[in-house]
């Protein structure tokens, strides 16, 4: 399923490669404040996709940066746009591999910063084995940092996420078949099959606790990148519910920090 959506990322505007080159930095302005300086410092990127976020880490200072992620035509595409933006692998470097795989796949045995963005925890089955993996690859005095959607919006109607529909707790899969992707809803696709989880904030933040690694902080956001809800409005580059709907949150962030 992502290998066949790669082509339609590349190609079409959600991701605007061609913007990106001539402005190479799409990270959210949380999480570049919550980080904060990268300056020197090495970063990996575990569920790169096509390394956008993993690129802009870099473009912000950080002096080497690793992606890492299980499709290889995605893998590829961040490797392309890389040497489009001059970066040799070197200094942006890029492997194909399952998550669960990292240490024994990434260039370096530990980084001063361990990144996970948005939209990445759904697609795994085992939250403490990802725990235990990111947590292995954090460098001491490093940090782990994670910036997801908020599972809460799992349970809510489409159309208004007014009403509770679906479990919270549930840990069962969710296998869906859908043709197209979020980045172009009427894309014609033939893989269309895909398994997601919902893992709650609870799960997660215990999961990270669990490896050693000292949780910083865990704030949550009022903001969305797509539209998750039928009924949101675009303000400040974000997608948020329109003004006078009850506001809950959409997005989470956390530091957790390796002694």
């Amino acid at each position: 399923m992502w290998d066949e959506r790669v082509p339609v990322h590349v190609a079409g505007p959600y991701y605007d490669l061609d913007g990106f080159r001539a402005r190479p930095d799409v990270l959210r302005d949380f999480e570049t404040a919550e980080v904060g300086d990268v300056t020197g410092r090495s970063l990996l990127h575990l569920q790169c996709h096509i390394g956008l976020d993993t690129l802009s880490w870099l473009h912000r200072g950080a002096a080497r940066v690793a992606g890492l992620d299980f499709s290889a035509p995605a893998v590829e595409a961040a490797r392309s746009l890389a040497a489009d933006l001059g970066h040799g692998p070197e200094r942006a470097s890029f492997v194909a591999a399952d998550v669960y795989d990292a240490r024994q796949a990434v260039p370096e045995p530990s980084y001063d910063i361990v990144y996970t963005g948005l939209g990445a925890l759904c697609w795994l089955p085992d939250i403490r084995r990802w725990a235990q993996t990111a947590a292995s690859l954090v460098s001491p005095g490093g940090f782990l940092y994670l910036a997801e959607f908020h599972p809460i919006t799992d349970t809510l109607d489409d159309a208004t996420g007014t009403r509770i529909v679906r479990d919270y707790f549930t840990r069962d899969a969710q296998v869906w078949d859908e043709p197209g992707t979020y980045a172009d809803l009427s894309a014609e696709t033939v893989h269309n099959r895909s398994v997601q989880w919902t893992h709650p904030l609870g799960d997660v933040v215990s999961a990270l606790a669990a490896t050693g690694l000292r949780v910083e902080f865990l704030h949550e956001h009022d903001v969305s990148l797509f539209p998750r809800f039928e009924n949101f409005e675009v303000r400040d580059g974000y997608h948020r519910f329109p003004a006078g709907h009850p506001r809950i949150p959409l997005a989470y962030s956390l530091k957790a920090v390796k002694a």
